[in-house]
């Protein structure tokens, strides 16, 4: 499965994939776009990656999360290009004998994801301006990047 996605993810057609005797417990984490951050008003976010390793970097986290918490199941999806307010940007499942685990095992997925993995996101605000950044909140507010944009009328 690859994890880098350039179309909209479809987490229910995902979710359905995990029906598995073995597991009491499935928890799905959708990432969806707000319209906004920091004060702003978002209009879209745009997602680029470094694909090879991010795919390669993904397996990897899945696998320790599977191996860590004995998990049934796990899967981490990643938009990359133009994703619109309410959009999903990232899905991850995770299906266990316990919620516990499941939980657990989830959250430490998104984290490493978010915290690791080669994805920038770029937002872009109805001001005009835009940031870039990496795929997580872990940025000091001493370093942004904004950029102006003119807006084709």
């Amino acid at each position: 499965m690859k994890h880098i996605l350039h179309t909209p993810i479809n987490y229910a057609l995902l979710f359905d994939g995990f029906r598995d005797p073995n597991s009491g417990a499935v928890v799905l984490f959708s990432g969806e776009v707000r319209d906004n951050n920091k004060g702003k008003v978002v209009t879209h976010l745009e997602y680029e990656a470094y694909e090879p390793m991010a795919e390669k970097m993904i397996s990897e986290i899945l696998a320790d999360a599977t191996a860590k918490w004995k998990l049934n199941q796990a899967v981490c999806v990643h938009r990359v290009g133009v994703v619109d307010i309410s959009g999903c940007a990232v899905v991850v499942i995770t299906g266990s004998g316990h919620r516990a685990a499941a939980y657990e095992a989830n959250r430490y997925i998104i984290d490493r994801v978010k915290n690791e993995v080669p994805i920038w996101k770029h937002e872009f605000y109805t001001d005009g301006t835009s940031e870039w950044g990496q795929n997580c909140d872990c940025s000091s507010p001493s370093h942004h990047n904004h950029h102006e944009h003119q807006h084709a009328e």
